[in-house]
């Protein structure tokens, strides 16, 4: 703090940090003589060197600390660093030192009440999507899924065996629930990018990575060489090349060769000067 030319105080520099949670556990005057270390510390550029200062407390015990014959060795670490400045400590009553409180006694940092008046809920919307429909319409188009969709509805041997060969390894990964075939989706592409946009561009997705869409999508849908669909998918995203950053890596540095004689490499530096030249010029050039 500073005066002004009418003699009033004026803050020049506001600081404050939270305590760790070690530190909740000092004791209050521990805690105000650690309000003075991180001060001073944080302000040694100011303070260091720069004459005899006054350290305002509300704390009137911290006026004679230094002078307590009992001190802990974390207070004698402190005070070590304190003999580092020329200051005096002055006590202020709390009622007057409404500057420094301004920090931890704003309005809008007292804990707010909860509100016991309990509020029902009528209705509950959410967006809906006929991306389920158009997956059952399909079914009727693809005649492996027709297949798997009869024996994952009635499994037995005697189904089993109407199957085709290549299906018969991998039909019991699927099951039918309300109709839907899951873990597995129609030879679409035109659908297949349709729940690709579900899961990575609808507002309720987000836009993901690669690999949450990938593991969002496998709880509901599969296909082959779902993997790199998915990894396709989301690197031509345009939204995610726009917003996300770049993970790509940087070239190193490459040092020049070292010169044989005179005057073979040139460096030039382009710097910007804070004094007209005589031609009125701003750049200078150096070599």
């Amino acid at each position: 703090m500073q005066h002004d030319h009418e003699g009033r105080d004026r803050v020049v520099y506001y600081q404050s940090r939270q305590l760790k949670p070690a530190e909740r556990n000092y004791p209050v005057h521990d805690k105000e003589l650690l309000a003075r270390k991180y001060a001073l510390a944080k302000f040694r550029v100011y303070l260091l060197g720069s004459g005899p200062f006054v350290v305002y407390t509300d704390h009137a015990s911290l006026r004679t600390a230094v002078k307590s014959p009992h001190i802990s060795q974390r207070m004698a670490r402190w005070l070590s660093l304190f003999a580092e400045y020329d200051f005096r400590v002055e006590y202020k009553p709390g009622r007057l030192n409404v500057v420094a409180d301004a920090l931890s006694r704003r309005p809008d940092y007292a804990v707010k009440t909860a509100d016991t008046n309990r509020i029902g809920v009528e209705s509950v919307s959410a967006p809906s999507s006929s991306l389920i429909d158009g997956v059952k319409a399909a079914y009727a188009c693809d005649a492996d899924v027709k297949q798997l969709l009869s024996y994952a509805s009635a499994p037995s041997d005697e189904a089993h065996g109407k199957l085709a060969p290549h299906l018969r390894a991998r039909a019991h990964r699927y099951r039918v629930h309300e109709g839907l075939l899951l873990y597995s989706a129609v030879d679409d592409y035109d659908l297949r990018m349709r729940i690709m946009y579900e899961y990575h561009d609808a507002s309720t997705a987000g836009h993901p990575g690669r690999e949450k869409t990938y593991v969002l999508l496998t709880r509901d849908f599969y296909w082959n060489h779902q993997y790199k669909w998915v990894r396709k998918y989301v690197r031509a995203c345009e939204v995610c090349q726009c917003v996300k950053p770049a993970a790509f890596l940087q070239a190193p540095l490459q040092s020049l060769p070292t010169p044989s004689e005179c005057w073979q490499f040139i460096s030039m530096d382009l710097s910007l000067v804070f004094r007209l030249t005589v031609s009125g010029g701003l750049v200078s050039w150096s070599l």
